[in-house]
């Protein structure tokens, strides 16, 4: 049996034979199907044979279009949003920059959450017809498919946290903690408060990134030549918008939009891991998420989606309410009651930068 059902005996009964957050949700047969053949070609399938011949015999999802299949909450959420985007950025002028920023801050990290539930198979069961729905770079500066292929090697549950297995883990190697500069360490902690992780933050994440795809596509990684291709596409679809037809200069469109949109779904990444030896106790579980819920997608059930990553965003409250006990068993109850309590991390450091490595008891001190 896979990992994911090898937590205790109690978890195994509620994924192989219960079953009934996935009843309530409805999730169809494809939706599975993808994504585990997807892992099992990584490596990492996340779904058991048990688990997928129960979920053939489910009925269709709720919301999903037998005749286009397409997930419609999903597809409509991906249309508000462009459409909400072309709005703004057309009369930003006449709205004022102070009215117009904000809102569009909020909408581009909206658009990000929604390239990451294209990436794990919505709202269609084509890739490629996915990709077209999320590779638009309305944060210019990730491109999809880097994203795409970092946040799949995220998933590998085993690794979360580690800076060197997992790409969106906060941590540094004991090594380069070791040899790095005084100004530099600064920064890493800094980066480790809530009010570091929304300033320095975006920053940090854009620069890091682009100096890590650089270095690979000079070692001739296809994959980050592709992506960034592509990316360059999109990137001049977006320009061209904002200069050339919406007459929003790029720059201040990066500085008064998208760093601040990243900087907002920063409060989502800011506390979703944490240091623990158990692999199941990384991922967190926060509550009382309104309104960050609904931008955050409904991530804030960390541990749902990592356990079940082919759920819809839709499904995952009720996911998480069905089994509420079973999911604070299975990540060590690793619950906050809401972003709020994150407060107490403003200034404070929520963990120091190095890693400590696994075999240890590194439990989170919150």
């Amino acid at each position: 049996m896979y990992r994911i059902c090898s937590v205790n005996t109690t978890f195994d009964d509620f994924c192989d034979k219960k079953l009934r957050f996935l009843r309530k949700a409805y999730i169809p047969r494809y939706l599975s199907s993808v994504y585990t053949k997807s892992m099992k070609r990584q490596g990492q399938p996340y779904v058991t044979t048990e688990q997928q011949n129960t979920l053939v015999k489910l009925p269709k999802q709720r919301g999903l279009s037998s005749t286009l299949s397409l997930e419609l909450p999903t597809l409509a959420l991906g249309i508000g949003l462009y459409s909400a985007w072309l709005g703004l950025t057309f009369f930003y002028d006449a709205l004022s920059l102070w009215i117009a920023a904000p809102l569009l801050a909020v909408i581009v990290c909206w658009q990000m959450h929604f390239q990451h539930e294209c990436l794990h198979g919505h709202p269609t069961r084509n890739t490629l017809v996915n990709g077209g729905m999320a590779f638009w770079p309305l944060a210019l500066w990730l491109p999809y498919i880097a994203f795409r292929r970092d946040h799949m090697a995220h998933h590998k549950d085993e690794n979360l946290t580690d800076p060197l297995d997992d790409p969106e883990s906060y941590f540094m190697t004991p090594d380069d903690w070791a040899n790095a500069p005084g100004a530099w360490r600064a920064i890493r902690i800094a980066n480790m408060t809530l009010l570091g992780r929304m300033t320095l933050g975006p920053v940090l994440s854009l620069v890091g990134f682009w100096v890590g795809e650089t270095k690979a596509m000079a070692r001739g990684n296809k994959t980050a030549w592709i992506s960034t291709m592509v990316h360059l596409v999109g990137l001049a679809a977006v320009g061209l918008w904002l200069e050339g037809v919406a007459g929003f200069p790029l720059w201040l469109y990066l500085v008064a939009v998208a760093l601040p949109a990243t900087a907002l779904s920063n409060i989502r990444t800011f506390a979703e891991h944490r240091l623990a030896e158990d692999p199941n106790h990384r991922t967190a579980i926060v509550e009382n998420m309104a309104p960050f819920g609904w931008l955050f997608l409904f991530n804030n059930y960390h541990i749902v989606h990592h356990a079940r990553p082919t759920l819809p965003w839709y499904a995952i409250p009720e996911a998480y309410r069905l089994e509420k006990a079973a999911w604070h068993k299975r990540n060590g109850v690793y619950v906050l009651p809401g972003y709020r309590s994150l407060l107490k991390y403003l200034v404070r450091p929520v963990a120091a930068p190095p890693h400590p490595g696994y075999g240890k008891t590194t439990e989170y001190r919150g």
